[in-house]
């Protein structure tokens, strides 16, 4: 496949990823009323991203024959704090100030060093 297909496979992730995590993050903002199946199809969106992200991610990586750089393993972190985050702002919806803040500047890290790709 192409690097153009990944990429946009990728952009693809990267879009339900905070799709969902703004909907925790608003749900946990309103009180945790949020309807038991608007909390069901945020978790699947959430498991979907995060798999489009894995695949898109190691497939381009490996297009792109860079190995394995700093900047990737980086990023692999940043995609497992994300996947934790979803959890957190379920159980910990007092926070929710904190979330708001905090998911869109750890977005904005991943998107830096995918873009910029930096030498460590």
């Amino acid at each position: 496949m192409s690097p153009v297909f990944y990429k946009l496979l990728h952009l693809l992730g990267v879009i339900l990823l905070f799709l969902s995590l703004g909907g925790f993050a608003l749900k946990a903002f309103a009180g945790g009323s949020a309807t038991e199946d608007g909390k069901k199809i945020a978790a699947a969106t959430h498991g979907l991203a995060l798999l489009l992200l894995l695949v898109s991610g190691f497939g381009l990586l490996a297009k792109m024959q860079l190995g394995f750089p700093t900047w990737a393993w980086i990023k692999t972190g940043l995609w497992v704090i994300l996947g934790g985050v979803g959890v957190a702002v379920r159980r910990m919806p007092w926070y929710a100030k904190l979330w708001w803040l905090l998911i869109p500047a750890l977005g904005l890290l991943a998107a830096y060093l995918g873009v910029a790709k930096p030498a460590f």
